[in-house]
């Protein structure tokens, strides 16, 4: 089932979210939902908060990435990040213009460390600790902010953002045109 993704506004994208167990309802339905949608509106990870569930929960596929001839060694990854913890960040930072689907149609430069070691469960609840790089690193890094109530318009400047502001009131109103279901703050 395709579901709304929450838009710039929703509280539930500020919130910090809580950890679940195993025991959480219905989570392989989440789960599946939540790849349906991020599917549907044609991203490469996405998180609960983004679908209004404050929970640590998030997922990521890289494939869209598959034909960046940049990176002739990349690797994609399909993955569901449970209670993650990121240990470490490391390596230099490296700027890549990023977008949102919580933020439709802005994209921006932002600066994140080349590489990650986090702790995680995956889907059956089976703890993991696993290093990524690249572009893997930085698609898990942007969904794991959206868990810490962090959106990537917060690491630019703020001269930026409020070049920014009239385009994020609008994204707020509604005033947005996407090709996938979206919910709006009332």
């Amino acid at each position: 089932m395709i579901l709304p993704i929450a838009a710039f506004g929703m509280p539930s994208l500020r919130k910090k979210s809580i950890e679940i167990s195993k025991n959480y309802d219905n989570l392989d339905i989440l789960i599946s939902n939540m790849f349906d949608t991020l599917y549907k509106s044609e991203g490469v990870g996405l998180a609960a908060p983004q679908i209004n569930k404050s929970i640590r929960l998030f997922i990521v596929d890289t494939n869209p990435f598959i034909n960046n001839e940049e990176q002739s060694d990349f690797k994609p990854i399909k993955k569901v990040f449970i209670n993650p913890i990121i240990l470490d960040e490391s390596g230099p930072e490296w700027s890549y213009n990023e977008g949102c689907l919580s933020i439709p149609n802005i994209r921006e430069d932002i600066s994140r460390k080349e590489k990650i070691s986090i702790q995680y469960q995956d889907e059956n609840f089976i703890t993991k600790t696993e290093d990524f790089t690249g572009i893997n690193a930085r698609v898990i890094q942007h969904e794991y902010d959206h868990i810490e109530g962090v959106l990537f318009i917060d690491r630019i400047s703020a001269l930026r953002k409020r070049m920014l502001k009239r385009k994020l009131n609008d994204i707020v109103k509604g005033k947005v045109k996407v090709n996938y279901k979206m919910q709006f703050s009332k």
